[in-house]
């Protein structure tokens, strides 16, 4: 795979990454680290809520969606140099075990840093989207990517 630099990126660029299926157990195992509610616990209580079943955290989701967008290569992990945050984050459908969920990111923005000339932002809008290509979360993100020397 190709690393790519700041300079590399061009607006409307797309990357997109393979699928992986969501299971129970890691949505359980997800939710009893990071969050406890019964949503994300407990399958029977689960079905006693608006959900009507067991949902993943969204945290969880983030981290799924930028774990597979990271499968893409369109960020090498030499070249990232974090992110000052995130925009429109939005949970769109619950994410259910057997979803099997795939990550596309989509370049909006390129900004060359001012003050740092071995650096840039670029803005890229991160979704996932199940298996019936349903979008189930989308973000925008900030990721700070080393420029060519």
């Amino acid at each position: 795979m190709k690393t790519l630099y700041f300079d590399d990126f061009k607006v409307g660029d797309r990357f997109e990454s393979p699928g992986i299926t969501v299971t129970d157990g890691q949505i359980i195992d997800f939710a009893m680290q990071f969050d406890p509610q019964v949503f994300h616990l407990d399958v029977e209580a689960a079905k006693k809520t608006i959900y009507g079943g067991l949902i993943a955290s969204g945290i969880h989701t983030i981290a799924l969606t930028f774990r597979l967008f990271l499968m893409t290569g369109a960020i090498h992990p030499g070249n990232s140099l974090g992110s000052p945050g995130f925009d429109e984050l939005r949970w769109h459908l619950p994410v259910r075990p057997g979803d099997t969920l795939r990550a596309v990111g989509e370049v909006l923005e390129l900004r060359p840093s001012r003050s740092q000339s071995d650096r840039g932002i670029v803005r890229l809008r991160y979704s996932a989207f199940n298996q019936k290509n349903d979008l189930v979360f989308s973000v925008i993100g900030n990721q700070i990517v080393r420029r060519r020397s």
